[in-house]
């Protein structure tokens, strides 16, 4: 080859060789063997961030069954709320008629009958009142005694009544839906010795 003044003129070899330090310089370059910030390979870094997505997918998981169990939770009590929160207030007037049922055993018909069938409508009207919310009487007597509805206040040696059986009511017990609100105050029929 010729040369020409200010040119270099090129053999062959000398255009392989430098092919050869731009591979070599390229391949140092290349993101396999150059390590990444920490000093990690790629394969490890993609290692540590499937972890770190199954944690978090983990965690995401536990969080939705938590909120699922939340909203289950407030709806029980939300339902709760609606069928027993007037609980205390039902709780009140069961004494005032306690009080109607004595005036009514008490008063005969001689004895001022409109006072009586007033208090007798009134009394008609608190329990019909109840039972629109669903607070229903007990019936004890003459039913076997249970201690989660019945409440003994004493004992009566009988020949008349089955043992264990409720003979006497001193105050109504009552429901609220399947909830007892006050248990029955009772006498209760024991055998004759």
């Amino acid at each position: 080859m010729k040369q020409t003044k200010g040119h270099h003129s090129m053999e062959p070899k000398d255009i392989v060789e430098i092919e050869t330090h731009e591979a070599v310089a390229e391949e140092e370059n290349t993101p396999e063997t150059t390590a990444p910030e920490g000093g990690l390979s790629l394969e490890e870094q993609l290692a540590a961030k499937e972890k770190e997505a199954r944690e978090n997918w983990d965690r995401f998981l536990r969080e939705r069954a938590d909120l699922e169990n939340y909203r289950k939770r407030v709806g029980r009590e939300k339902e709760e709320l609606l069928n027993y929160g007037n609980k205390s207030l039902l709780e009140e007037i069961l004494p005032i008629i306690d009080n109607l049922e004595r005036a009514l055993a008490h008063a005969t018909e001689n004895d001022q009958g409109a006072i009586v069938e007033g208090i007798r409508m009134t009394h008609t009207m608190l329990l019909t009142a109840l039972k629109k919310f669903n607070v229903t009487p007990i019936e004890a007597v003459g039913t076997p005694f249970d201690s989660a509805y019945h409440q003994a206040m004493a004992q009566v040696p009988t020949d008349q009544h089955e043992p264990n059986t409720v003979v006497e009511e001193y105050q109504k017990g009552y429901m609220l839906k399947e909830r007892l609100l006050r248990p029955s105050m009772v006498t209760v029929a024991t055998p004759l010795n």
